[in-house]
């Protein structure tokens, strides 16, 4: 997953405001679950298995599913259900038909319309595909996704193998990963945070300038915003009884 540190830059026109704050929300999250994907499965050379829903890599196989997939010379994102090779009836797309019933159940235009044009995408994930796979990833939940480039494009493949473990709570990467969401989807650094924070059941208090984590064990964790609502810091410490 490429992403670069920059913390504010202008959303993508491609992208309606609806699938910008979607992706706001679960970015994070789905940043977090990479790196924990990543320390499983290695990237070196690997094959895949549609009909069979596997990929294999170093020696580990895992269990995929079909989101999509991005075309370099067309510049285009289509949704694996639209994708005359396969089709919403295919094994290793069902599993990912939730993606656009929440599309259509939220009002999200990227998640429902087949062939997504992204010809004027121009933002730090090097194309706008990558950013449908990671919202995708965020809606199923799951293992994570899969970018396995072949000539002329890449195929994203949501990882839904229980044998993945889930990412856990740690205050520590919390500015890292907030930082690198909010630079993909900077719509709202708030929201991004307040999602993260929910997903791993850490209580939270928002005031105008500063949302107040309820650390698990005892502590507390403090992040900033500035004026604009974008996110300035973050700092954690134990209590006092946990020092």
């Amino acid at each position: 997953m490429s992403g670069s540190t920059s913390v504010i830059a202008p959303g993508p026109p491609p992208f309606s405001q609806a699938f910008a704050r979607l992706g706001a929300a679960l970015t994070a999250i789905v940043l977090q679950q990479q790196e924990t994907l990543s320390e499983l499965l290695p990237r070196e050379d690997w094959n895949a298995d549609l009909t069979a829903r596997t990929y294999s890599s170093g020696g580990v196989t895992v269990r995929v599913s079909l989101l999509g997939s991005y075309a370099e010379q067309e510049q285009t994102w289509l949704w694996g259900w639209a994708n005359t090779q396969f089709g919403p009836e295919h094994p290793a797309v069902v599993p990912t038909l939730a993606v656009r019933e929440a599309g259509e159940r939220l009002g999200i235009p990227e998640l429902t319309t087949p062939e997504v044009d992204l010809s004027g995408y121009d933002g730090p994930a090097g194309h706008g595909g990558e950013l449908i796979a990671v919202a995708a990833a965020g809606l199923l939940g799951g293992g994570g996704y899969i970018g396995a480039g072949y000539p002329g494009g890449s195929a994203y493949l949501h990882v839904d193998d229980p044998r993945v473990p889930q990412a856990e709570w740690d205050p520590v990467p919390v500015p890292r990963l907030v930082i690198n969401a909010t630079s993909l989807f900077p719509s709202d650094h708030r929201l991004t945070l307040a999602r993260f924070l929910s997903h791993h059941r850490v209580g939270y208090r928002q005031t105008p300038a500063t949302i107040e984590a309820h650390l698990p064990g005892g502590g507390t964790g403090l992040a900033g915003f500035d004026g604009a609502g974008r996110f300035t810091g973050w700092e954690a410490g134990l209590s006092p009884a946990n020092v």
